[in-house]
């Protein structure tokens, strides 16, 4: 679970940032692209949330809490295995595992996931994703 906010306001950051806003937030549940506010010290600090994944999210002490506080917002991404490919659609982004097939939306929130056997192609047409898998079958995904 992981939740990526970006303050509302002007002021550096302490590096245990984190895990002061994860316990305000423990047991609240969030959405992406909502406004929250957290009451700190008795004054209230609001936070964008850019990536509540999944969304909606209930903070919990297993939740990743990370700020943007750029202009430009950035999400990383970590797999657990080599990323073979990443094709681009109008609703996202296939990404592409050795024997697994993410689908993101533009905002990397998962909209599907699988895994198979044997993973030989993915190719996208229009809103389509078409998994090419286990040798001579294929699997039609509209997110």
């Amino acid at each position: 679970m992981r939740l990526v906010l970006r303050p509302l306001f002007e002021a550096e950051l302490p590096a245990d940032f984190g895990e002061v806003i994860k316990n305000k937030l423990t047991g609240r549940e969030v959405r992406t692209g909502e406004e929250i506010e957290v009451e700190l010290l008795g004054k209230p600090l609001r936070f964008k949330v850019l990536l509540a994944e999944p969304s909606p999210l209930k903070v919990g002490r297993n939740t990743k809490v990370e700020f943007s506080t750029g202009v430009a917002e950035v999400l990383d991404f970590e797999f657990d295995e080599p990323v073979r490919e990443v094709v681009p659609f109008d609703g996202g982004f296939v990404v592409v595992l050795s024997r697994k097939v993410l689908i993101l939306n533009h905002i990397g929130q998962k909209i599907y996931s699988d895994e198979f056997e044997e993973l030989n192609e993915v190719r996208v047409s229009k809103e389509t994703v078409v998994i090419i898998h286990d040798g001579n079958k294929i699997r039609l995904v509209k997110p």
